[in-house]
């Protein structure tokens, strides 16, 4: 067995102003994660957010 995607889908609660930042830090996210880096040329990752303010 070999694992060739990876599709996450988060499901956030964040303050309520904040979504514009939220959606900033999530479209730049796997740029800094280390995880992300180790495996992006081997495997396919894709991900999915749903923001709920509160």
């Amino acid at each position: 067995m070999k694992i060739t995607k990876i599709r996450l889908k988060y499901n956030f609660k964040i303050p309520s102003g904040t979504r514009e930042k939220a959606e900033r830090a999530l479209a730049v996210y796997a740029e800094k994660c280390p995880a992300y880096q180790t495996v992006k040329d081997s495997i396919e990752c894709s991900w999915d957010a749903e923001m709920e303010e509160c």
